[in-house]
């Protein structure tokens, strides 16, 4: 009971010491306080960017795998588009010779100005199949996709993205308006249900989407049958992996690429763009986790020496207790709480500044970003680990004094 007494008494004495000198506590927690917050913001930062991302990732449609086109220049680099092998037909036999394609198309990108009646838009314009759709889980919210029948005419019908209907239209209905790209009319036919920015941080909805037949006549001249990439998907998610291999042996024996020989195409799925994004993300993290880590350090420095300074001031005072029955245990527990009650006091403040932050970052950046339970703990943990392991010292040096010289010290 004497030895719980003794302790609470040293908690106390400790406690007031800090209260008596608040400006000075301050600035010795100004350091964890600046790790804390950053660690707990980092944390639901990372977090939030993730859950962002991947759903985002998923917007790129249902199993959706995208085969790019890679050939050789003569220097022989590879590079993107250059001399592309892909074309319509291969799109064809995906879907025809796979057991785990269940729909392809192919696909024309390039990007121009969208007039309608002196408005004018930047839109990225898509040429593709219906399957598209389907593929992208990309539905019309205003109006109807093109038939078949637009499709093999070549017809000049465009379904278009939220915001390009936004900038060119306003609030009137755009469907069955006529808009021109280049130098050809369009008719719009529908409007595209909203997607937001893609992963790569390009708006989704600045599109102007026309079947692959009309894009080849009327706006860029490719070689018969050429297409950018290939967007396919698989039956099931659990059959995606599938998809791919079955996907790059179809294409390899149509390329007529021997054992050994390298691929003139790459097949990506969403599980390899959401792994990229992870290692960036994941790399980023740990860069930030590091440097609050060093700002912690830094605090815990800070509280080691204005904790030195006190032992310094306070001599006389630890003079005194000695002689009256404290023992070098009561010392080292008096300041060691000091320490503690300073450390957990910044991760207390650190944790408030960080919620803050979280609340500001998610509205600014449109993120799910919320404090995580788990950051918490481990921000507090860490902060009080701070001041044990930095408190520790100046707590010793204190206890170990002589009380024969700490009360003959003015």
């Amino acid at each position: 009971m004497s030895s719980i007494l003794r302790f609470l008494s040293g908690v106390l004495i400790a406690l007031r010491a800090v209260r008596r000198n608040k400006l000075r506590a301050a600035l010795t927690i100004l350091g964890i306080t600046i790790g804390v917050a950053a660690l707990v913001t980092v944390t639901a930062l990372a977090s939030g960017a993730r859950e962002s991302i991947g759903a985002q990732i998923s917007n790129l449609g249902s199993n959706a795998l995208i085969v790019f086109p890679r050939s050789a220049r003569p220097s022989g680099v590879r590079s993107l588009l250059s001399g592309s092998r892909l074309n319509e037909f291969d799109a064809d036999a995906l879907v025809r010779e796979s057991t785990s394609i269940k729909a392809a198309t192919p696909f024309l990108r390039a990007s121009g100005t969208i007039v309608y009646e002196g408005q004018n838009a930047k839109a990225s314009i898509i040429g593709a199949r219906i399957p598209y759709f389907e593929i992208r889980n990309w539905k019309v919210t205003r109006g109807e996709t093109w038939t078949t029948t637009n499709e093999a005419l070549g017809e000049k019908v465009v379904v278009i993205g939220t915001d390009t209907a936004r900038d060119l239209f306003g609030s009137s209905d755009p469907v069955g308006r006529t808009i021109r790209v280049g130098r050809y009319p369009y008719r719009v036919i529908g409007v595209l249900e909203e997607k937001g920015p893609s992963p790569f941080g390009q708006s989704q909805d600045e599109i102007v989407l026309m079947p692959i037949t009309t894009m080849r006549s009327h706006v860029i001249t490719t070689r018969r049958g050429e297409t950018h990439a290939i967007m396919m998907s698989a039956t099931s998610a659990e059959t995606t992996e599938r998809a791919k291999k079955q996907a790059e042996a179809i294409l390899r024996e149509r390329h007529r690429i021997g054992e050994g020989g390298e691929d003139d195409f790459m097949v990506r799925s969403q599980a390899e763009f959401k792994a990229m994004q992870d290692a960036v993300l994941g790399a980023l993290s740990a860069l930030l986790v590091g440097i609050a880590a060093v700002s912690l350090v830094v605090g815990g420095i800070g509280v080691m020496n204005i904790m030195l300074v006190s032992v310094t001031e306070r001599t006389r005072e630890i003079g005194i207790r000695m002689a009256i029955g404290a023992r070098e245990a009561d010392i080292l527990v008096q300041f060691l709480m000091e320490a503690l009650a300073l450390a957990m006091l910044g991760g207390l403040v650190g944790a408030l500044l960080g919620y803050g932050a979280i609340l500001g970052l998610g509205k600014a950046l449109d993120w799910p970003m919320s404090l995580s339970m788990t950051a918490l703990l481990i921000a507090l943990f860490v902060s009080t680990g701070t001041g044990l392991v930095f408190g520790f010292f100046p707590a010793w040096r204190a206890a170990r004094m002589d009380p024969v010289t700490a009360l003959g010290r003015e």
